[in-house]
């Protein structure tokens, strides 16, 4: 079954008149004869839309039950029984009633397309996904519904209902769009005009973008490689050199004399990763394309011209922006150049601008790749004095040693000296080589000897070849040794950033351990992340490392700008070009770095400031109710024993000072938790840790309990623990009493205690209710009372004081089942040094 064709309206506020061109449409193709159908048109009362639905069919809604009210929305199941060719679905955002067949109605407008029928659907710029941000920022609304981009990008037709700010307000004022009682409030509100010009602008660009992808999906399906002129677009060719900026300013110019102008830099750099460019320089002309609303873009290819123009021809651009060559006049003996040949080459649809800079013959003046220290000082001395002292020596030896061995053979030795010049030092000490090689040759071993004449012709053409093959001999190798020596430092420089970026990503990089690494990657004294706020404020340092790092970028020996307010400064040496692309990596990432870290210290105060004002709240709960029940039930009882009108027995005044000392006991009991919580939360516990025998602290902490309410075990033969015993006593005394709190009547709590290697686990074991595995951990937060356990039960930080101070003394507490049914909590404790557990005895002190 073939998909349905989706139609969407498409309007940059309500009240510009979608629902009425989509009723319109449904009307011509009703006079045409097409099967169209109402699935669900909204009119809200608007007189004139309403008018536009007679004459229409329309699928009765569906009713639905919510929270005591009954609602209507579209009926899918009516629809697709009726199948009609085309449906018109209103408001194609809409969130439908929770009970419906989809969450929301676009996803009923995809079964609709899926079985084969056609679409019509309205919907407003602000209820797109990805600008919900935007419009809230413009507005001070956000829009609860929304529909994903995807499904209105799909759309086989968009029409764009359009309405200026002006005419909108009338409607507005006229009452054709809400009722007269809310259209004071609209108009001085979300339909200000400075609101809806900023939509309606929304609104064109998202079209114009959407009819851009529409010309260029169809000039790839249809192979068009010339270029179609219908906006300006102006590329602009950056070598990396200082004259990109004049550039990038004329491209804007350029752009702003048409309509609808835009600004595309790109840079071009060889397959094999090897670039004269500054990355500075770079960095900076990619911040002023951005800042002049055009884009960046970086492009690899060996052919220069070639790349540039397939560049052009795929964005569409119709102008190129080229700088005339830095070239020196003797160096077009190679070739015209970039600009020459990009003009060339370009024809009839690309117009090509070469604009004249300072630079202008003067040079690239850029470090060019492969010279000199490359190869390492021990290299190139190695290679010179093989170049020239090789040849002398080996003159020597044919004329002393081993004379007479042929002229062909005397050219094979002193070859073998130019490979091995070029293989150590590189090309400059070879050729040296090969023109001492030939000097010697032609004066000691080339008839007739010792002049500068050669009698036999022969002899010249073989010092000729001779000469000639040294040369490229040299060249290649040298070439080969280079290409090696690149390569390597391109594997080295790959490991670096996939560390890295390895590092980064797992979050294992903190911003002094990234700048360490920096510093001793490239060899540096210090490093440190400068930014400021503005251009003109003061330079200030977010970390550093080494001895007398930099304070402003202009003190370093290299600084790497990231972005217009932050520098990467190094100080040390200078480092060529190509360590500085690397450099530029590290200083993302350290600006990323930086970045996570100021957001997780922002998340971990606003997770201290939400764990304050939770408690904060419950405590004020806790004071208002269940610190307030027993002072009641204390001035109560006090009350009437100082009343005079009422003659107290002996019985009486006996239960009400019982019923004083019971609040009395259980306000200090919630107070006493109150404090030890807040000095827990404000990190004011200083134990005092020292070895203590638990059969001299467990039995104390059952003071608070009922009698008979507690069985002990506690083996003569436990190692002592290191712990406060004020604290310890504090921790058992509040898990003992919980577990007695929700032990049933005539079950006793155990109470044992046993030795496990280094540690000492104290149980205390009810048979409660128990706790579900999902719970366990949110027992020990402060205020969690399980089971919605009444007021009168406490504040529920029991165990959170508990496990406070059994982590303050170095120890850990955690709830497990009891077997059978119930609830234990383990309480670790670490042994006392020297004192590990003995073999135990299963004879123990019984308490109750």
């Amino acid at each position: 079954m073939a998909r349905g064709k989706l139609r969407i309206y498409l309007g940059a506020a309500p009240g510009v008149g979608k629902t009425y061109a989509m009723l319109s449409e449904a009307h011509r193709r009703v006079e045409r004869g097409t099967d169209c159908v109402v699935a669900f048109v909204e009119h809200h009362r608007r007189p004139r839309t309403e008018v536009m639905l007679h004459g229409l069919e329309q699928v009765p809604r569906k009713e639905i039950e919510y929270r005591d009210s009954t609602f209507t929305e579209m009926d899918v199941d009516a629809v697709l029984a009726r199948r009609p060719q085309v449906a018109l679905v209103d408001e194609l955002a809409h969130t439908n009633v929770p009970g419906s067949r989809n969450a929301k109605r676009w996803q009923d407008v995809e079964e609709l397309l899926a079985a084969g029928i056609d679409v019509i659907s309205t919907v407003n710029i602000q209820h797109l996904e990805s600008l919900g941000d935007v419009v809230e920022s413009i507005t001070g609304v956000r829009q609860r519904e929304t529909v994903p981009d995807e499904v209105v990008r799909r759309a086989d037709q968009i029409e764009l209902v359009d309405m200026s700010p002006q005419a909108l307000r009338r409607r507005m004022a006229h009452g054709n769009i809400y009722k007269p009682d809310k259209v004071d409030a609209a108009l001085s509100n979300y339909f200000r005009p400075g609101n809806l010009t900023a939509l309606r602008e929304l609104a064109l660009l998202w079209v114009a973008d959407r009819v851009d992808a529409y010309l260029t999906e169809y000039r790839a399906e249809h192979r068009v490689s010339t270029i179609w002129g219908s906006r300006e677009r102006i590329v602009v060719g950056l070598t990396g050199g200082p004259e990109g900026r004049t550039l990038i300013r004329r491209a804007a110019r350029l752009a702003e004399k048409g309509a609808g102008g835009e600004v595309l830099a790109v840079y071009i750099s060889r397959s094999d990763g090897l670039t004269s460019a500054s990355p500075k320089e770079l960095a900076v002309q990619r911040t002023l394309v951005e800042d002049l609303g055009g884009t960046f873009h970086h492009v690899v290819g060996d052919d220069i011209p070639a790349a540039l123009l397939d560049f052009a021809r795929g964005v569409n651009a119709t102008q190129i922006v080229l700088g005339v060559s830095r070239r020196k006049g003797w160096q077009y003996v190679f070739g015209p150049g970039v600009g020459a040949t990009v003009a060339r080459e370009s024809g009839p649809d690309l117009d090509v601008h070469l604009i004249t800079h300072d630079e202008v013959g003067k040079g690239r003046g850029l470090p060019v790749p492969g010279r000199g220290a490359r190869l390492g000082r021990t290299r190139l001395i190695w290679g010179w004095l093989t170049g020239i002292a090789g040849p002398l020596l080996l003159t020597w030896l044919l004329s002393s040693v081993v004379p007479d061995i042929g002229l062909a053979n005397d050219m094979l030795l002193f070859l073998t000296l130019t490979v091995a010049a070029a293989l150590l030092g590189g090309l400059l000490p070879a050729l040296a080589s090969a023109v001492v090689g030939s000097a010697l040759l032609n004066w000691y071993f080339t008839p007739p000897v010792h002049t500068w004449t050669i009698a036999d012709p022969e002899n010249i053409v073989a010092i000729a070849v001779f000469f000639g093959v040294a040369v490229s001999v040299a060249s290649v190798v040298d070439l080969a040794a280079r290409r090696t020596h690149q390569a390597a430092r391109l594997r080295a420089e790959s490991e670096i950033l996939s560390f890295l970026a390895g590092n980064v990503l797992r979050g294992e990089t903190t911003l002094e351990a990234l700048l360490d690494r920096v510093r001793e990657t490239f060899g540096m004294e210090s490093a440190a992340l400068l930014e400021r706020e503005s251009d003109i404020a003061p330079w200030t340092c977010a970390g550093s490392v080494g001895p007398r790092p930099c304070t402003t970028p202009d003190d370093a020996d290299v600084d790497v700008p990231v972005g217009d307010h932050m520098s990467l400064a190094l100080s040390g040496r200078v480092l060529p070009a190509e360590d500085r692309r690397v450099l530029a990596a590290f200083a993302a990432q350290a600006a990323v770095v930086l970045d996570r870290q100021r957001l997780q210290q922002k998340a971990d105060e606003a997770k201290e400031l939400a764990e304050g004002n939770r408690i904060r709240t419950a405590l004020l709960a806790a004071v208002s109710h269940d610190l307030r029940t027993p002072l009641a039930g204390i001035k109560a009882a006090v009350t009437s024993l100082r009343s005079d009108d009422v003659e107290w027995s002996p019985q009486d005044q006996a239960d009400l000072l019982e019923a004083i000392e019971e609040g009395a006991d259980r306000l200090d009991h919630l107070v006493g938790n109150l404090l030890d919580m807040s000095r827990l939360q404000t990190g004011t516990v200083t134990p005092i840790i020292r070895e203590t025998d638990l059969d001299e602290v467990i039995p104390m902490a059952l003071g608070g309990v009922p009698e008979d309410s507690v069985e002990l075990d506690i083996p003569e033969t436990l190692p002592m623990v290191d712990v406060d015993r004020g604290l310890l006593e504090r921790s058992v005394a509040n898990v003992v009493e919980n577990a007695v709190k929700y032990s049933p009547p005539g079950e006793p709590v155990l109470v044992s205690a046993s030795a496990i290697a280094d540690r000492v686990e104290v149980r205390v074991v009810d048979r409660g209710p128990g706790v579900p595995d999902e719970a366990k951990s949110r027992i020990f937060e402060p205020f969690q009372r399980y089971g919605d356990s009444p007021r009168g039960a406490g504040v529920g930080l029991g165990l959170a004081v508990a496990r406070g101070f059994a982590e303050a003394i170095g120890g850990t507490l955690n709830a497990e089942d009891t077997p059978g049914g119930g609830l234990t909590m383990v309480l670790t404790l670490p042994t006392a040094p020297g004192r590990r557990p003995e073999e135990p005895d299963r004879t123990s002190a019984v308490r109750t």
